[in-house]
């Protein structure tokens, strides 16, 4: 029979996607307390995301590709997790690109991932009775939101066909997936809706605002924002999400729950931050979109509030000045085109 619950003295929880931006800082939190096993092929993760945790005696890493079935027990190199008795307690599954530069560049990868690989990752839930979170995206909302705080009962229009949408289709049919395996096989399932978060380790080329921004900064470069003036964003640092994750995964909520910032912020006020934070003189000024880019929706997070007891508590300063010092280190190292393959 499977095993629900521990039965030695940490849990054995699996991160897939954990050398990516958002899973190495999971992984740096779970460890503290639990056992991990790190599952990813590099696509957009890299292995400096990790490295620092390849000599922890409770933490492996799999290179694998979850969109092909992932056989844990046949792994000699998870002997030490005791997978046959103990199972494995909790699944996150953050394994997609998720920048409009990468999931363009990797739109097949990205179907792929959050459709055949979820079902993989469900399927090892449902072998060991494990909760599962899936991360997925405000794309799911759809166009036409504007500036309204977005309900997660809202239901918008999707252009199925249009350059975003193999990102947008896959979070949606995921998040579908996610909720069938939940009612037919009874397994504890998570979703959170996870808006615009920064921090250190997110790739110096991976197309988001703030590391491109931070970069041209740096640089004494123009900071190029595509929007207008007037348009309000808002930011969370990735410390604030992953207590946001660990508390959805502990508690007795099934989602899916906006994971967002309740402070809104101009882009403006943003590019005059960084500018500011990096002792810069560089100019800033507003482009229009590219069709692969949207405004990502404002977020109301009530429900994670009143359910979790959760919102963010990182000011915006400081977390953008970690994110530049990091930024900036990791701009100084030069290492090998093969360091994330």
């Amino acid at each position: 029979m499977p095993i629900t619950k521990a039965i030695f003295d940490k849990k054995n929880i699996l991160v897939i996607g954990g050398a990516g931006f958002v899973g190495s800082h999971l992984c740096d939190e779970l460890l503290k307390s639990n056992k991990v096993i790190c599952v990813d092929n590099f696509l957009t993760g890299d292995n400096v995301n990790i490295s620092h945790l390849l000599q922890n005696p409770d933490f492996r890493f799999i290179n694998h590709n979850i969109i092909e079935p992932l056989d844990l027990e046949s792994l000699a190199e998870l002997e030490y997790f005791r997978l046959s008795f103990q199972g494995v307690q909790e699944i996150y599954f953050l394994a997609s690109p998720t920048s409009p530069s990468t999931y363009i560049k990797y739109p097949i990868e990205t179907l792929l991932v959050n459709s055949v690989g979820l079902r993989n990752a469900l399927d090892l839930a449902a072998k060991y009775q494990s909760k599962l979170l899936f991360a997925s995206s405000p794309a799911v909302y759809g166009s036409g939101t504007g500036q309204m705080l977005i309900k997660e009962t809202y239901v918008g229009p999707v252009d199925n066909l249009n350059p975003r949408a193999c990102y947008v289709e896959a979070k949606r049919f995921g998040e579908t997936l996610v909720m069938n395996y939940h009612q037919k096989t009874g397994i504890d399932t998570k979703i959170a809706r996870i808006f615009n978060c920064y921090g250190s380790r997110m790739g110096l080329k991976d197309g988001r605002m703030i590391p491109e921004l931070i970069q041209a900064a740096r640089h004494g470069q123009e900071l190029v924002i595509y929007g207008k003036e007037t348009d309000v964003a808002s930011y969370f640092f990735v410390e604030d999400l992953i207590r946001a994750l660990i508390k959805l995964m502990h508690s007795e909520e099934s989602g899916p729950l906006n994971i967002a910032s309740e402070w809104k912020i101009s882009l403006k006020e943003v590019g005059e931050k960084i500018i500011s934070l990096c002792n810069s003189q560089s100019k800033i000024i507003f482009n229009d979109r590219p069709t692969n880019f949207a405004a990502q929706p404002l977020a109301d997070i009530t429900l994670a509030k009143e359910k979790l007891g959760w919102f963010p508590i990182v000011l915006l300063d400081e977390g953008l000045k970690e994110t530049i010092d990091y930024l900036s280190a990791q701009e100084g190292i030069r290492r090998p085109e093969s360091a994330n393959l």
